[in-house]
């Protein structure tokens, strides 16, 4: 991996201080007062230099670092969870140790988060981004050559590896198995419409309906925070509809949950009065009441197969790019009104 270009003595430099005023700043000592930190901060955010606050003992001069990050937009979500559980799996056995932050969906935190790995050396970087997230935002990640993968969330112009899921694809069978249970108002439900992966499962809804020959309607796609509580929010508003409809795609699992809350709270069971279809596949779907019907992307799986793809730049010595789209598949549960009819199961094996 390349090492960082810019010294302690360039920043002296150009911020007009000695070498150990540097150093002092970057250590974060008092001793230096607020308008000399604040010139010599900016000079460093200029230049784009990285403190490696872990060189000294987190790696030997002659060897790479054993530290992976893990950067997601929200760890509320259970799916993030279970894909960092599928990274430790194969760092761990490489022996490398993985950190893991929760950005909330802050662009600014995800670079602070960022910032803070590449000081303690990282040797790659597994990154669910962040709504808003813009190629330049990695700029200076790439440029140092530290490999990168990004998962879920794929950032246009970025030059760095991909793997997501065939999130068109997997709403296309979502939307064809609820028509093909009678269903011909189907809503989508959940996302923040300015994601990609909202806009890929959008269209992948979107082509099905036509496929079957039944209109998209705007009315039926409802945007909200890809959470539980965005699920609740959703099937709230589709359910005070003139025409409300009788089923829904929805944009993940916990979105799932909450629109199955939220028929509840109608005094409507999911499955039997309005069929309910997640994205995903997490623990919870097989436990939950009742059982979720959902794609499954097998989030273990896709954190190990993310590792196993940083791993093998790490190990090369360079950070080429590749873009990975993983399969999906249909796993019909209860929640879709399908597996309580005996002879739906039986079609199925």
């Amino acid at each position: 991996m390349s090492g960082e270009r810019v010294t302690v003595i360039d920043i002296a430099r150009a911020a007009g201080v000695s070498k150990s005023t540097v150093s002092l700043v970057l250590q974060g000592s008092p001793l230096v007062n607020e308008g000399t930190r604040a010139k010599v901060n900016a000079v460093i955010r200029d230049l784009g230099y990285v403190y490696n606050r872990g060189a000294a003992n987190l790696r030997q001069s002659n060897s790479k670092s054993k530290i992976i990050g893990i950067v997601v937009n929200d760890l509320t979500n259970s799916f993030f969870a279970e894909l960092a559980v599928g990274v430790d799996m194969v760092v761990q056995s490489a022996g490398y140790v993985q950190f893991l932050s929760n950005t909330g969906e802050s662009v600014d935190r995800q670079s602070e988060v960022i910032a803070s790995m590449r000081e303690h050396g990282i040797s790659g970087l597994i990154l669910s981004p962040a709504r808003g997230t813009e190629a330049g935002d990695l700029k200076a990640l790439v440029a140092s050559g530290i490999p990168v993968v990004n998962v879920v969330r794929q950032i246009a112009g970025a030059k760095v590896s991909s793997l997501i899921s065939d999130n068109r694809g997997g709403m296309r069978e979502a939307v064809r198995h609820l028509a093909g249970l009678g269903h011909r108002r189907i809503a989508f439900l959940g996302g923040f419409p300015d994601t990609a992966v909202f806009n890929d499962r959008l269209n992948g809804y979107r082509e099905a309906l036509a496929a079957l020959g039944l209109a998209p309607l705007d009315d039926l796609v409802i945007s909200s925070a890809p959470s539980r509580a965005g699920g609740v929010a959703a099937v709230e508003r589709a359910l005070l509809l003139r025409d409300p409809p009788t089923a829904a795609v929805c944009l993940n699992d916990a979105v799932a949950f909450g629109v199955c809350d939220g028929l509840r709270a109608h005094r409507l069971e999911p499955g039997p009065d309005f069929a309910v279809v997640g994205f995903d596949d997490v623990i919870e779907a097989q436990t939950a009441v009742p059982a979720l019907t959902t794609i499954s992307v097998d989030p273990q799986g896709m954190g190990r197969r993310a590792a196993q793809l940083l791993l093998k730049q790490i190990n090369a010595g360079k950070a080429d790019a590749e873009a990975v789209v993983g399969s999906v598949r249909l796993v019909v549960r209860q929640s879709c009104g399908a597996a309580s009819d005996k002879r739906e199961r039986l079609a199925l094996l």
